[in-house]
């Protein structure tokens, strides 16, 4: 029992030392690799299971995982966020489960907004940006597969979401101590 306690105050340090990493890489190289994602995916089963028995530990391992994957996958197939900002949130939820996955995706998406808007306000694209974000919404609603960026109209630039996924993930831990 002292075992499965011990290990469960690594679980937070853990999951930190994951998004720091995913976001350092991320700002480094504008994406977020698949070792870091699917490594933190599958070492997470073990530690819920010894943390919290094979049936329990196990469903908390993969709820958590398809959660941290539902909320962003929208937003990835609509060509709004990369491939390796939804890997990365399905392996937080792996580690810490629905309810702060839940919660670190609100806090995620709130500090990524407020950082695209500084952005956005910086380089003077914002009326661009509402357009093809109203375009990307309208593709999405009347069902066309893949939207398609409006013509003559650059794109504003991305952000390495993957600090935001940090910084979502560390005010929600710090936050729930």
């Amino acid at each position: 029992m002292q075992a499965a306690t011990a290990l469960a105050s690594l679980v937070g340090p853990t999951t930190i030392g994951i998004v720091l990493t995913a976001a350092a890489i991320d700002l480094d190289r504008r994406r977020i690799p698949n070792w870091l994602t699917f490594g933190a995916w599958i070492v997470a089963l073990p530690v819920q299971v010894a943390t919290h028995g094979i049936t329990t530990g196990s469903l908390a391992w993969l709820y958590g995982w398809l959660v941290g994957l539902a909320l962003f996958l929208p937003l990835y197939l609509l060509r709004g966020m990369a491939a390796g900002d939804v890997k990365l949130l399905a392996a937080v939820g792996a580690w810490l489960g629905v309810s702060m996955v839940l919660k670190i995706a609100l806090a995620t998406c709130v500090i990524g907004g407020i950082w695209a808007l500084v952005l956005l306000i910086v380089t003077g694209q914002t009326l661009s940006t509402f357009s093809r974000v109203f375009h990307m919404l309208s593709m999405a609603v009347t069902g066309r597969a893949r939207p398609v960026q409006p013509e003559g109209e650059a794109s504003a630039g991305s952000i390495p979401y993957g600090v935001a996924i940090a910084a979502g993930t560390l005010t929600m831990l710090f936050a729930s101590t």
